[in-house]
């Protein structure tokens, strides 16, 4: 998904930072995930959804948090206790930086497999990683296709759990 660009006072904002931003006072909040205000508020004290205080401590939700709210309702509409319903998300809270991790990993792992060398006259070459045979450069790709691998293990297991978890919830 990319993000669309909003305009707002005269400044841009992307809008992945308007899902971030805490703007909906429990009631709102409650109103929009088709909850009560009281089922927020104990949802808060489980951890499920934290969401940000102002000042005076009073609760104010983002977008992202109203998506989590309506994701924790369905969990609980399809049988999965509280208790399953953290777990899930925190697999999939896990998932989500763990797939993060592995793009910014394949990021390096493509600017390592290029290597600026010298060439004679001074100017300089991007060279095959092929053909540079630079031993830090091998053992930095090496580092970071292992933690590309492991992530990937990592995230499958997350899945796998997290699907199981939703089965036996239904069952």
């Amino acid at each position: 998904m990319s993000p669309r660009r909003r305009t707002g006072q005269g400044v841009d904002f992307l809008a992945e930072d308007a899902d971030e931003r805490a703007v909906y006072v429990i009631s709102v909040a409650a109103d929009l995930a088709g909850m009560h205000p009281q089922t927020l508020r104990q949802y808060d004290r489980l951890g499920l959804v934290s969401p940000a205080r102002t000042r005076g401590r009073g609760r104010r939700y983002s977008h992202r948090d109203v998506e989590r709210l309506r994701r924790v309702q369905a969990l609980s509409q399809e049988g999965v206790n509280l208790e399953g319903i953290a777990r899930i998300l925190e697999l999939e809270n896990r998932l989500e930086e763990l797939e993060a991790e592995n793009r910014r990993l394949r990021v390096r792992q493509a600017a390592v497999e290029r290597i600026f060398a010298a060439a004679a006259d001074g100017e300089v070459q991007v060279v095959s990683a092929r053909v540079a045979r630079a031993v830090d450069r091998e053992e930095m790709a090496e580092r970071v296709a292992e933690r590309s691998e492991r992530s990937e293990r990592v995230a499958e297991q997350g899945r796998r759990h997290s699907t199981a978890l939703t089965v036996r919830a239904r069952f």
